[in-house]
């Protein structure tokens, strides 16, 4: 990248975002290792750092964001808070969800994120509903809603593309393609040409991208989302990636060839890509690195509260929990 009128602020913001969100995942995976720290499974979005840097920083507090089950990266970009999602992923009083979600289902109303989502494809209908309701109120949220590529093989994608499409409704799918459905090549189950040209059969506005270019994704973002705000109509992004942890913190992604895991470490990660961008355009290398050496003292002390925070009490075990009585008597 050579640009003239290189804009080094943002291109440290993007930096330090992306060490953040990083340093959040590493510091996660070590709690997930410690059994009595972490129950259930964690989904790590390393190597995938640049789409939410590069997205969803140009969000309003007020927009609205959908995730996956490997959503920890999207929930701190949205703005929320480290100490509250370590302490969510931990079961802890303060988590953002008072420790019920846990990693799968980490969510931040405050913030506008209204929650990642353990079951594939789920967060695409949720997130057409949310856009449909924007609609009708005319307050001018949009909402971004992200998925992987294994959910264009299931009927979500097909029934919540539609809907957006059928009602105009002011959405942003974003299918974040890190090339693997948990440990299957997702281009050996997927026929046809894939994401965009199935995004494309519904008439929906499609863009396809590097999504290991955070430069490229922060400079398209403005874009797409102030057309949304303006035509209110849906929109696709197709953003390429690489997943280069396991499915999960405890996997050791056996099934892909090593060297490809290797080469994309040594020449596509979006964290180096970055430094080296900057590095191009003049930057202090101390100033690179203390991006890195600030979020693994904040990630640490995040680790650090959570540990010690302690657990909810009893009296709340049915707090958020709604009962309206037997359905045929209530509802009907």
């Amino acid at each position: 990248m050579n640009r003239a009128n290189y804009d080094r602020d943002r291109g440290m913001a993007l930096l330090r975002m992306m060490e953040r969100i990083r340093a959040f995942e590493e510091q996660a995976e070590l709690a997930a290792t410690r059994d009595e720290l972490v129950l259930g499974a964690i989904h790590l979005s390393i190597g995938q750092e640049a789409i939410p840097a590069g997205l969803l920083p140009c969000l309003n507090t007020t927009d609205l964001l959908l995730s996956t089950h490997r959503g920890h990266g999207h929930t701190l970009a949205k703005g929320a808070s480290p100490v509250a999602m370590m302490k969510e992923l931990l079961g802890r009083a303060g988590g953002c969800c008072g420790g019920k979600g846990g990693s799968m289902h980490i969510a931040d109303f405050g913030v506008g994120m209204l929650g990642a989502n353990g079951v594939v494809g789920a967060n695409i209908h949720i997130g057409a509903g949310a856009a449909h309701g924007a609609k009708l109120l005319g307050d001018g949220r949009i909402v971004v809603d992200i998925f992987g590529d294994g959910a264009i093989n299931r009927g979500p994608f097909l029934e919540g593309l539609n809907w957006a499409g059928v009602f105009e409704l002011p959405i942003l799918f974003v299918c974040e393609d890190n090339q693997y459905s948990a440990s299957t090549r997702t281009s050996d189950m997927t026929a046809g040409d894939g994401a965009a040209a199935r995004a494309r059969s519904f008439g929906i506005h499609t863009t396809e991208i590097d999504g290991n270019d955070a430069e490229a994704i922060a400079d398209l973002a403005p874009e797409l989302v102030a057309r949304i705000r303006q035509t209110g109509q849906p929109e696709f992004l197709h953003a390429r990636t690489y997943r280069l942890h396991g499915h999960t913190y405890f996997d050791p992604a056996a099934y892909r060839p090593k060297a490809e895991s290797d080469r994309q470490w040594a020449e596509d990660d979006p964290i180096q890509r970055q430094r080296d961008v900057l590095a191009s355009h003049g930057q202090q290398s101390d100033e690179i690195d203390k991006a890195r050496s600030d979020a693994v003292t904040e990630m640490e002390a995040a680790l650090a509260d959570a540990t010690i925070a302690p657990w909810p009490a009893d009296n709340t075990v049915f707090d958020d929990v709604q009962d309206i009585g037997s359905p045929a008597q209530e509802a009907f």
